[in-house]
């Protein structure tokens, strides 16, 4: 028997949150990624509670991304929010709702097997399958992420995995995101995570697959083709530095077809901003949630796996080939 028969939830309201569950009920390749995780999963059978399905603590897990939910919070809204536990599959008024032990153990055991990167990947092998991943070149971008500069912890020392970085005329404190997108799609196939003082250009040719021809980055990763790590065959189209594009006359002809190859470059760079529009607006995710590069990298490999979906949801949908799967 379910709250909802039970008048529990008797609301009608289309609420965003629910039109958000429902659109990600229908994108996610539920099977797939349950069939990733249950190999490392406990096993049920043994004495005492049983262990929540993996499905079950895979939906929490996502659910934490998506609404920015700490593990304490997490347990509290499924408790609260009816939706949430329609989602998770535990709407019967008599199920136990999985503790904020429960859903921790579950987020180390995808940290210790680093199936976050096999998320991404099982993702991305889904959409490259219906079309959606032309793998003819690559666009790469880094993005700062702050992190708590205070000492009021436990050691009184901050995150020492976590370093400043200056940007323009600012300083920040945290760390870099550094992602690869498919240049036609705007979709994200490989994630980095390093200190905010590594500089763009050491993690770019680290961030290719091997099957594009051409690569593209704004105007931090000048000489990134004559690194020691450079990729042969692959051709570097870096923007040109800012003020050597002003100082162009664009009346001069030659001047002026500079000026629009350096547009055309900008729009196709403009493809990696999507993702962290996705990342930093939708899914609100601004400041890393914990101690460590090895944690925060995790969370967000798995965050842009879950914003590739998002961004082709209409696309999945409209192709009919995604089934409702899970709970």
């Amino acid at each position: 028997m379910k709250q909802s028969s039970l008048g529990l939830s008797n609301t009608v309201k289309r609420t965003r949150k629910r039109e958000f569950l429902d659109a990600m009920e229908l994108v996610v390749p539920w099977a797939e990624l349950v069939a990733l995780i249950e190999p490392y999963a406990p096993e049920s059978g043994r004495r005492g509670q049983q262990p929540f399905p993996a499905q079950t603590l895979l939906r929490i897990h996502f659910m934490q991304q998506w609404f920015k939910l700490s593990d304490p919070a997490m347990e509290e809204a499924l408790h609260d929010v009816p939706a949430f536990r329609d989602f998770a599959g535990l709407s019967h008024w008599d199920e136990h709702i999985p503790s904020e032990s429960s859903i921790l153990r579950f987020r180390h055991l995808l940290e210790r097997h680093k199936l976050a990167e096999q998320i991404l990947a099982t993702v991305n092998a889904l959409l490259q399958a219906r079309g959606l991943q032309l793998k003819a070149g690559t666009v790469v971008d880094a993005t700062l992420i702050a992190a708590p500069s205070s000492t009021k912890n436990q050691r009184g020392e901050r995150d020492p995995e976590m370093h400043q970085s200056k940007k323009g005329n600012q300083w920040y404190f945290g760390m870099k995101a550094h992602i690869a997108v498919d240049a036609d799609s705007g979709l994200v196939h490989t994630v980095r995570g390093t200190s905010g003082n590594v500089n763009d250009v050491v993690e770019a040719n680290s961030l290719l697959h091997g099957q594009e021809t051409d690569a593209f980055g704004d105007a931090g990763y000048q000489g990134v083709d004559k690194r020691p790590d450079a990729r042969a065959g692959v051709r570097w189209h870096v923007a040109m530095r800012p003020g050597l594009r002003r100082a162009l006359d664009k009346d001069k002809p030659v001047d002026g077809l500079i000026d629009q190859f350096e547009r055309i470059k900008a729009r196709i760079r403009a493809k990696v901003e999507h993702p962290f529009r996705v990342l930093k607006q939708q899914f609100g995710y601004v400041k890393v949630r914990y101690r460590g590069l090895r944690k925060n990298t995790a969370q967000i490999v798995t965050l842009f796996a879950l914003s590739n979906l998002w961004m082709v949801r209409h696309e999945l949908l409209a192709m009919g080939q995604v089934r409702v799967q899970g709970a």
